[in-house]
């Protein structure tokens, strides 16, 4: 396999970790310190906010259950710190090399958020979306705002050259 190959491969594998589990990729790339708080930041965060709860709620549609079960003190958290350890895996498997890259992943992580603050009273043609799947809608909304950000700032950074 060529060599842009092989980094286009092990970027990818660091994302799919890290989206997998906070602090998988960061281990895989030998960053031990890093990895193992990520992973126990991700575990105390998870178990506080009673995350898996919510999504096994969530999935079974019992979604006011979830609302209910959701401790939005600490699940706030959770959006930041996922998208953090996945910009992160990504920059240390060579993923810095493009500028601005990190745009879509810190929007994502606001827009995320503010779906999570929202998810308790937010109705969708009539239906609670729930902590879980309205904060997964709004991901697409950062990924693109961050994404339309990162291309005017480069635009704008190439008239300034």
């Amino acid at each position: 396999m060529n060599t842009i190959a092989m980094k286009r491969s092990r970027k990818l594998e660091a994302v799919l970790w890290s989206v997998a589990l906070p602090g998988f990729a960061q281990l895989l790339n030998r960053k031990y310190v890093k990895g193992i708080l990520l992973i126990a930041l991700e575990f105390i965060i998870n178990v506080m906010g009673n995350f898996n709860r919510i999504i096994v709620l969530s999935f079974h549609g019992h979604t006011q259950e979830a609302v209910e079960q959701t401790d939005y003190m600490w699940l706030m958290f959770y959006p930041c710190l996922y998208f953090f350890a996945i910009w992160d895996a990504y920059r240390d498997a060579g993923g810095n090399e493009r500028p601005f890259a990190y745009l879509p992943l810190v929007f994502s992580a606001y827009f995320v958020t503010l779906g999570l603050i929202l998810s308790p009273n937010f109705t969708l043609f009539g239906y609670l979306i729930g902590p879980m799947w309205l904060p997964m809608l709004f991901l697409p909304i950062g990924l693109g705002i961050g994404a339309v950000i990162r291309w005017f700032t480069l635009k704008k950074q190439g008239e300034g050259s």
